[in-house]
């Protein structure tokens, strides 16, 4: 096997490989053995037909593309090692030459590694951010936890006001005619959630347990089911139940049930003192994000179009592993959502380049720093990551495997990376 490097434009390269006709003969037999059993030819029992009157039946053409797929994985990886380049996309594959008796040649086209040219990146200026924690907000956060510790009681001499809960059965209609999903029985809505369609839940105030209410929407343009989408529809909705919430008193007895402390003060006090706390993380990381972006927006370099995309699909097959992971498929999502592939890549691209361009001048700063890792870094990271998986740290060590471990240490080290930069940016 043999590899040509050509160097294109905004860090793309073409390699031509060329695989040797011996090997593509094996390739080729490799495909009729695997297919041999699959073809029928009159007079000749299955499995037994000759390569060379398959081939001259329907052409040596027939096992191209088996042997093509075969050669291509494998070829293509040692050009990549071979070419010393340091590769960030999947491979554009095209076809120069597939002939049986001539080597076989094609094409692979990748984004190289761009490189980074920094400019300032200590001292940077950035916003300092308030840290001041007010009463109102921590009124809320005590409101949440009251919220939280409410409890839930019927309503009977009255009827729907916004904020309740009311349990209903309904069944929808476009034209006269009940649509499929379009009813309910015994569904907890709460009123002015917005979980329904415009205007259906404002129609429900006033409405009274047992009777039952129209309630007329229009459905919107761009509705995830077409066949309603911009539609007028009429829903017969019945309010079964009227719940609502009841908060309790603000109290020593409150702070006692949700929280180590005997009086209200006390509790306050505790909920500022966290509030502040998660204030002052918020803070480290924005400082973080607004010093990467400035030294990003003070550096140069050329982004390939196919390293956005690699990245870009890296990033949806993420999102699909966390919906799965959530019990929804990526074709429930686009059902509900209105979205596609197309436009969920399209949303995720500046966010894909964003992070490119992060990790680049990161890299930069790391190697412009002479950082790395200490030992007892990495093994406070092996701890870490132990204890979450709930391992053994002698176990995960002979786990991980040179490449992880690099993958680590490269991490840390840009972490510190992060760390430099901030310490020196200054705060106006």
């Amino acid at each position: 096997m043999s590899v040509q490097v050509e160097n294109l434009e905004k860090n793309m390269a073409k390699l031509t490989i060329e695989v040797s006709a011996e090997e593509l003969e094996k390739a080729l037999q490799a495909a009729y053995n695997k297919e041999k059993n699959k073809i029928n030819i009159p007079g000749v029992r299955k499995g037994k037909v000759p390569r060379a009157m398959i081939e001259k039946m329907y052409g040596p053409e027939i096992f191209y593309d088996d042997a093509a797929n075969t050669l291509i994985p494998d070829a293509y990886a040692k050009a990549a090692d071979e070419s010393g380049l340091e590769i960030v996309s999947q491979p554009k594959i095209d076809l120069v030459q597939i002939e049986k008796g001539k080597p076989f040649i094609f094409t692979a086209e990748v984004a190289v590694k761009p490189e980074v040219t920094l400019g300032e990146y200590k001292g940077v200026e950035v916003p300092k951010a308030d840290l001041t924690v007010t009463d109102e907000e921590v009124a809320a956060e005590i409101d949440r936890e009251r919220d939280k510790n409410a409890r839930t009681i019927t309503v009977e001499d009255r009827p729907v006001q916004s904020g309740d809960q009311a349990v209903i059965d309904f069944e929808g209609f476009v034209d006269g005619v009940a649509f499929e999903g379009g009813k309910g029985e015994s569904y907890p809505l709460t009123i002015g959630s917005n979980t329904f369609i415009p205007g259906f839940e404002d129609q429900l105030i006033g409405a009274e347990v047992g009777k039952e209410v129209d309630v007329n929407v229009l459905f919107p343009a761009e509705y995830q089911e077409k066949s309603l989408a911009g539609k007028p529809a009429l829903f017969k909705v019945t309010v079964k139940e009227i719940k609502v919430k009841e908060l309790p008193e603000l109290d020593d007895d409150f702070a006692q049930d949700v929280s180590e402390f005997d009086t209200l003060e006390e509790y306050k006090a505790d909920v500022r003192k966290n509030l502040e706390a998660k204030k002052a993380e918020a803070a480290k990381t924005a400082k973080e994000d607004a010093v990467v972006d400035k030294i990003i927006e003070n550096a140069s370099m050329e982004i390939p179009d196919a390293m956005v995309e690699t990245q870009t699909r890296q990033m949806m097959d993420d999102f699909a592993n966390r919906m799965q992971q959530q019990g929804l498929s990526m074709e429930q999502y686009f059902q509900f959502t209105g979205m596609d592939a197309e436009k969920l890549a399209e949303q995720m691209k500046p966010s894909a380049l964003k992070r490119i361009q992060t990790r680049l001048v990161l890299e930069a700063i790391v190697k412009a720093e002479n950082i790395e890792a200490t030992e007892e870094e990495y093994m406070a990271e092996i701890k870490k990551m132990a204890d979450m998986y709930q391992m053994e740290v002698e176990k995960l060590e002979q786990l991980v495997g040179e490449y992880e471990a690099d993958s680590i240490k490269e991490d840390i080290a840009v972490q510190k990376a992060v760390d430099l930069v901030a310490e020196a940016a200054k705060e106006i």
